[in-house]
Formats: C-alpha cells, structure tokens, sequence
C-alpha cells in the first residue's frame, strides 16, 4: 500500500519498488494541495476505475495500477484488492485528474487535509494524531 506523506504545500505519494514497477512510475507523485478538490473513502475501489490502463496492470480484483486513460481524463490506480481506498480528485494538475489508491491512512488523509501542517513533508497519520490546528 503506498505510504502519503504531506505538507503546507503538497501530498506526497511514496510508491514502493514494486508499485513503481507495476503502475510504470519511475518515481513518486507529487501532487500540489492547491490542486485537490477533493477526497473523499471508498470500500470498493474496483467501481471508481473509468478509461482503460495505458500503462498499467489489470488483474480483476487483485491488483490494478497504473495510467487509467478516458474522455474524462488520466487517472493514477493503485488498488490492492478489497481494502479500503481514498479517492482523490484534482482540478489544474498537469498529469491526472483523480487519484485511485489503497492506502490504510484515507481517514488520515481526510483529517489532515483539514489541518494546517508544517513545511516538512509528514506521514499523514502523524498529522492526524496531533493537536488539531485549523487551517485559515
């Protein structure tokens, strides 16, 4: 599952060696919070998925990663069978339009999302556990 790490200026998702491998990233996604219009928990992700993978893998319910290309845009999938997952949609950024991923930090993510964070990047789920302050 990818690991997210975020600051006051963008939402870092790390990829391991073998999610870099199988959704044909050389690195990890940098994704500006200006950007995300929203996110919000999924059970399923497999009824999120639109377009077809270009690069990616499809193996149905067991692992789908990669490059989803549609009329509606690109989408970033890495979903792990049935396991909780975030949908993140995006509005300006210049590679994707939603973000597809199993991750067991969604409910994290959505709190810290909500809070003002640090310049250093931070495991979403830190951000969570501490005090709550406000973003203005």
């Amino acid at each position: 599952m990818v690991s997210l790490l975020l600051d006051s200026t963008q939402l870092e998702v790390v990829l391991s060696p073998t999610e870099k491998a199988m959704s044909f990233r050389r690195g990890n996604l940098r994704v500006p919070r200006e950007t995300i219009v929203r996110a919000q928990l999924t059970d399923d992700a497999w009824t999120w998925l639109r377009g077809v993978p270009n690069p990616g893998i499809y193996l149905p319910v067991a692992v789908a990663m990669g490059t989803w290309k549609s009329a509606g845009g690109n989408d970033l999938v890495l979903i792990r069978r049935r396991r909780s997952s975030v949908v993140i949609d995006l509005e300006g950024h210049d590679e994707f339009e939603r973000l597809i991923l199993t991750t067991q930090h969604g409910a994290s993510l959505l709190q810290a999302l909500r809070l003002e964070v640090d310049g250093e990047p931070e495991d979403v789920a830190a951000i969570a556990k501490k005090k709550p302050r406000r973003r203005g």
